[in-house]
Parts: structure tokens; C-alpha cells; sequence
């Protein structure tokens, strides 16, 4: 859809030389010994669906209270007793810094000739908003967010911009907070227009072809709407939401050509039930209703007169259906591409006259062009082990736009020419590392039920697989979000100091659609943590590492993963880093926007689905005097989409009980959350603490 329309926000979770050597170190040092600080537990406890449950640190749930901040500086300052002696840190943020602060650049928007997006040059802590002229002309700086905070806390991107090239939209977000202000700019004249939307939750933000009038679509805790309002400023004017509550999503974009406006409300996120509408804009006609009657997730664009719907609706791996939109009810829809029962149908874009749908076959991914009758044609695909990107364009744009990247391979961006079907190289990150002196491969093991998972493991070649190698496992495992080599500075930084880099494709992602989403979410999501745990069983009985050398890192849904595992298997692993956690899943759907989540966990407030929950939830299961592995946890005031809650009392919760001598450390930030919100020195600081915490524990 044009300018990323229906933006929907997912719980959705990411050197000095080309040639590097291992480092051979002495051992650690052991950190000055400090004291565990203690928390005072003033217990609260009740019954729910008739279980006695007891939370002894709910008072840590008051984020602004005196007595959680002055805690929270005592956890950060015992973190940095503890941490201050980490011999590897210093080395590994040198070699992290090298790989990330280079020329860094989102895909390009292009509107009226002109070339937008978004830059960090190397030697610079933000990404800033670009343009250039022409494809290969010289950027022109238009909005730099450096000037909106000493700290660098601030940061920027493009929504939209109109047909013209003469108008864009922006936003301005305060720290890593998914809150974001909507600025309007007059691109010839250099500055500010109009009369900003208010700091909220925005799911789509779309300009009309002569940018005056914005379509957008605002979400509060008690009710969302579709607006449209002058760029210029006035009224706003309600299309669409009324009746949709907190726990729906919807969003709205406009179509390339702009004639249409596409509404969509999802059932949450990862939905099994979306909604889509359609108005059209040259008549400010009605808006009229594609399908609201399906227990089935689709997405929706317009290639002229034509919708173009993504759906699973009778096919768990999706399928590509078309109907006018003239008549664009259910009953008119017409299969355009059927199912492929050997691959994952991941997204859709248009682009110069063609549909192209992105799969996974076995995790390895491949786009293919359609024509509008369907008729397959090109195939965009490497051969190496990593991501192709969609393609990104407009439906009557000539030039398109993918991506191509890997483990230890930055990323490379093409412009696609659709009837010539060549590409060529638009932009390269360039990294200082060479792929070839790693191995990246794909292997299989089976887990606890007998279902085969597929894995990406990366180390550096020669590795010897005698059990004593420091090895990182990370996986997600839900919201049908697919887990795929992309270039990583952790990653490489880790395999070139002799480590092992894992990355597992749980069930409850999308590698292998629907029926692979389900079995790891709501009464299955246990197969998730089976499958986790059962890649770690793998490395440790295929040599690569071995309980001592073994460490997992996973960050939102992926934090909900790694607790999980160190509640249930903590035999399994010496190291966890959690960052931005789910944690106390009792009552994680009361806090912020987490009831977007409610169709992928459940709700303890159901009596069935209270089960299940409780079976795993690891705050409920920390076992007192029961040997825990060293526990890194992350989290951060600015944090407005997983509340930081559960690091803060899942700290307290195993400071006070581990039976171990392991370390139980929290790191918790002020101003970073699931949207980011840290300068790149910050980050790389960030990065190589928890490697280096990782290493120390692993080594």
C-alpha cells in the first residue's frame, strides 16, 4: 500500500579490519565483590479462577513511586559494580562501533523524481531525514533531530509524502516510546507547515496526491479513529472506529494513486480475524465494507481498479485473491495465486505493473512476480543462507526496490527494473567484515513431541566442535513473526571471538504459516519453550557447546521465551540476557497495550485459558534455593508497549531466590523502550555490555 499504510504496531521485537582473528584472553576477572541488594517484600495475594496466587514485589508495579526509583538506582548501581570489570567490554564495543557506525539507509520513497529516506552517516548518533534529486544525485539534509535534544534522545522518520514531492509528513519520537508527534513540511521552502497531531499512538498517516489533506488514524486506551484534517490545520473530521475498544487495532493507508482510502482493524496483533473497508476518495463516497465476516487474517492494496487481498482464509499458508472495487464484497473475490503447500506466503507488494509475494520455502526466502491475471514471471532469490526483503514500489513505478542480507553480510539494497527484471546496486552498508570467513548453516533437530525445527547456526571457520565453545541461542517463537539471518553486529563479534551463534525458528512464528503460528500460541505456546529448549539440547549433544558455555538472549515475546526456559530447564544454560520482557503473565493484559496480545497468550480472566498461562508464567515459577544460571535483565522508563514491570519485579523475584552464586543484574534505562530511543554510542555500549556479560559467564 502506498507510503506504508496500515503501520500496524506488532509486539513485534532488532571493528577496525576486514579480517579478524580469535582473541585469546586470560580468564575473567571476578568484579569487586558487592553486595545483592534487598528487596522488600510486602506481599499482595489473591485468589483468580481459585488459585492462590501470591506476589510479594507488586509494589514495583509503581513505576513513579519514590520507593521503585530509589530501587531501581540501587539495582543500576549494583549493575555497575558488577559490570565495571567485564575484561571483554571494552574490545568488543571497539569492534561492534566499526560495524555499525558506517553509512546506514532506509529504502527510498520516491515522489515526483525525488528520492526520500532516511540516513545516519558513519561518525553520527541518528538517523536523519534525506532527499535527493535524482537517483544518483548528492543527499540534501532536510530534518536532523541531533538540535532536538542534548542527549540525542529524539529521533525521526518519514510517514508520507505527496505525489509531488512537495510535501512530506514526519514524525518526532521522545526516546524509544511507540508515542509519537506528526510535523507536516513544505520540502521546496524548507520548513514546518501547517498545525502538528498531538503525541499518540498513530496507526497510519497518509497525505492525498497533492498533499493537502491527511488521513490518519489515532489510537487512545478508550478508542480509535480514522481522521482526515487539512495539513494546514482545522477540524479534524471522525470517518471511521466508532465501537472498536482498546483490544482492536485499525489502521489505514491510501492507495497509490489516491483514490482510495483502505481501512483495516485487526483482532489484535498476529489477529485470526481482520476487517477490511474501502472508501473512495475522489467521490467522498461511503465507505464500504470488503469482508468483516471471516475468522481469517488478510491485507489489503489497490492496484488501480483492482484489490489485491493477502488472506489464510481456507489456506493456512495464504493465497492471493483479487476482486474490483467496485464490488469488492467477499462474495466477488476470485483467487489470484493459490496456496503453495510447500511454502509460507510472508507479504505482498505492487509494483510496476506486477503483484510480488514474498515466501519462505524451509526458511529460505524467495519473491516471485505475478501478473494481474495471475501468471507467474520472475524470481528473485540468492543463494546464500539469508533475507530478501519484499519488494518495496508503486503500482505504476518502473523501479522498484529489495534487499538482500545476512548473518555476517550487510545489507545490500537493489533497484529492481520490472520490465527489464535487472538489478542493480542502490546502496551497501559497509561493514568491515568479510562473510566468507564464517560458516552459516541450516539445521534440523527434533523437539520434545517429535515435530521437527528448523535452525540458523554462524560461527568462524576452523571451530572445533569439542563442547567447549561459548555459544549464544536467541529465538522468538509468536505473533506469526519469522526469524531470518539479517546482518548483526552481535553476531559477528561473537563468532569471531570463538563463539557460536544460534538463531531457532520456534513454533507460534510465520516460517511455516498458520498451522505453525497455532501450535505455539494460546494452549500450545509450551511447544515454543520445548522447542527452545530442545535447540539448546542439540548444540549441547552435537558438541558445539555445553551447559557451562551455553547462553540465550531474547528481547519482548523473546524475553517471555528465555525466562521460560530459565524457569523450567535452568540446567540447560549459564547465561540469560532478557531484554523488554513479558514476564508475570498472570496479569500482563492489564498494563499499557498489552490486550492487543490477548489472541496469542489468552487472558487469565478466562478459567480455561488461566491453565495454561499459570502453567509457564515465570514470575509464578522462580522456586526458592533452586539453582538459576547469571540473568542479565533490560528494560526502560521509555518502554510504553511492554511495561517494564515485569524486568523490575522478575529482578527482585530471583535476586531473593536463586540458590546460585550466578549474578541476577538489572540494567534498566531511562529513555529506551521497544521503539528505540538511544544514540548510536549508547547502543553500541548497550550491545557490548551484554556480550561481554554473556562471554564472562560463557567463556
Amino acid at each position: 500500500m502506498k507510503r506504508n499504510a496500515i503501520a500496524l504496531l506488532l509486539l513485534i521485537l532488532a571493528a577496525c579490519t576486514t579480517t579478524t582473528t580469535t582473541t585469546t584472553t586470560a580468564p575473567p576477572a571476578q568484579p569487586t565483590k558487592v553486595a545483592v541488594p534487598v528487596t522488600e517484600a510486602n506481599a499482595v495475594t489473591e485468589t483468580i479462577q481459585g488459585v492462590e496466587i501470591r506476589d510479594p514485589y507488586r509494589w514495583l508495579e509503581e513505576q513513579e513511586s519514590p520507593a521503585t526509583r530509589e530501587w531501581i538506582n540501587r539495582e543500576n548501581a549494583y549493575t555497575d559494580a558488577m559490570l565495571a570489570q567485564l575484561p571483554d567490554k571494552a574490545r568488543f564495543a571497539q569492534r561492534i562501533e566499526s560495524l555499525v557506525n558506517t553509512d546506514q539507509m532506509s529504502f527510498p520513497i520516491v515522489r515526483g523524481g525525488r528520492y526520500f529516506f532516511t540516513k545516519r552517516p558513519a561518525g553520527q548518533d541518528l538517523f536523519s531525514i534525506h532527499m535527493r534529486e535524482s537517483a544518483t544525485g548528492p543527499d540534501i539534509l532536510l530534518i536532523d533531530p541531533a538540535p532536538m535534544s542534548p542527549k540525542h534522545t529524539t529521533n525521526v522518520g518519514i510517514n508520507d509524502v505527496s505525489d509531488d514531492g512537495k510535501t512530506m509528513t514526519y514524525f518526532v519520537r521522545q526516546g524509544g516510546a511507540d508515542e509519537i508527534e506528526v510535523h507536516f513540511y513544505d520540502i521546496d521552502g524548507r520548513h514546518d507547515i501547517g498545525v502538528p497531531l498531538n503525541v499518540a499512538r498513530y496507526f497510519g498517516i497518509s497525505l492525498t496526491p497533492d498533499g493537502r489533506t491527511a488521513y490518519f488514524t489515532r489510537y487512545t486506551s478508550k478508542e480509535q479513529h480514522v481522521f482526515r484534517r487539512p495539513v494546514g490545520g482545522g477540524d479534524e473530521q471522525s470517518l471511521f472506529g466508532e465501537g472498536y475498544g482498546p483490544d482492536k487495532i485499525v489502521g489505514s493507508g491510501i492507495s497509490d494513486d489516491g483514490r482510495y482510502l483502505l481501512i483495516q482493524v485487526s483482532y489484535g496483533s498476529a489477529a485470526k480475524k481482520t476487517e477490511h473497508y474501502v472508501k473512495d476518495l475522489t467521490t467522498d463516497g461511503p465507505i464500504r465494507t470488503v469482508v468483516n465476516d471471516l475468522d481469517a487474517r488478510s491485507s489489503i492494496d489497490a492496484a488501480g481498479d483492482k484489490l489485491i487481498i493477502q488472506t489464510n482464509w481456507n489456506a493456512p499458508n495464504e493465497r492471493i485473491m483479487i476482486a474490483d472495487v467496485a464490488n469488492p464484497e467477499r462474495a466477488n473475490w476470485k483467487e489470484l495465486v493459490p496456496e503453495n503447500k510447500n511454502a509460507a506466503l510472508q507479504s505482498v507488494a505492487l509494483a510496476g505493473g506486477r503483484i510480488y509475494a514474498n515466501y519462505l520455502e524451509n526458511v529460505k526466502p524467495r519473491v516471485i512476480g505475478y501478473t494481474i491475471d495471475g501468471r507467474p514471471q520472475e524470481e528473485i532469490k540468492f543463494d546464500t543462507i539469508g533475507n530478501v526483503s519484499n519488494i518495496i514500489g508503486q503500482w505504476t513505478s518502473p523501479i522498484a526496490f529489495y534487499r538482500f542480507t545476512s548473518f555476517a553480510t550487510p545489507p545490500t539494497t537493489y533497484a529492481y527494473d520490472v520490465a527489464s527484471r535487472t538489478s542493480t546496486q542502490f546502496f551497501r552498508q559497509s561493514a568491515p567484515v568479510n562473510s566468507a570467513d564464517f560458516n552459516v548453516e541450516q539445521l534440523w533437530y527434533t523437539s520434545r513431541d517429535g515435530t521437527r525445527i528448523p535452525m540458523f547456526v554462524m560461527y568462524k571457520k576452523g571451530l572445533q566442535r569439542n563442547g567447549n565453545n561459548p555459544t549464544l541461542l536467541t529465538g522468538y517463537g509468536g505473533f506469526v513473526l519469522s526469524s531470518l539471518p539479517n546482518f548483526s553486529a552481535t553476531a559477528v563479534t561473537w563468532a569471531e571471538n570463538g563463539g557460536v551463534y544460534a538463531l531457532a525458528n520456534l513454533r507460534g512464528g510465520g516460517e511455516f504459516g498458520e498451522e505453525w503460528h497455532k501450535a505455539g500460541m494460546l494452549a500450545n505456546k509450551q511447544n515454543v519453550f520445548d522447542d527452545f529448549a530442545s535447540a539448546a539440547q542439540y548444540l549441547i549433544d552435537q558438541h558445539y557447546t555445553s551447559p557451562q558455555h551455553l547462553g540465550i538472549q531474547g528481547g519482548s515475546n523473546g524475553g517471555l521465551l528465555v525466562t521460560a526456559l530459565l524457569t523450567q530447564r535452568p540446567d540447560l544454560v549459564k547465561a540469560v540476557v532478557c531484554s523488554y520482557p513479558l514476564i508475570d503473565m498472570i496479569r500482563y493484559h492489564r498494563f499499557l497495550v498489552a490486550r492487543f496480545w490477548v489472541p496469542e497468550y489468552g487472558s487469565s480472566e478466562d478459567p480455561e485459558q488461566f491453565k495454561w498461562i499459570y502453567a509457564y508464567s515465570p514470575y509464578q515459577h522462580v522456586v526458592k534455593g533452586k539453582s538459576y544460571p547469571a540473568v542479565l535483565f533490560i528494560s526502560g522508563d521509555s518502554d510504553t508497549r511492554v511495561a517494564p514491570l515485569h524486568a523490575r519485579k522478575m529482578t527482585a523475584m530471583m535476586q531473593a531466590n536463586t540458590g546460585s552464586r550466578n549474578p541476577v543484574l538489572l540494567r534498566y534505562h531511562v529513555s529506551s523502550g521497544h521503539s528505540g530511543g538511544e544514540p548510536l554510542k549508547e547502543q553500541v555500549n548497550n550491545q557490548a555490555e551484554s556480550l561481554a556479560f554473556l562471554m564472562w559467564q560463557t567463556r
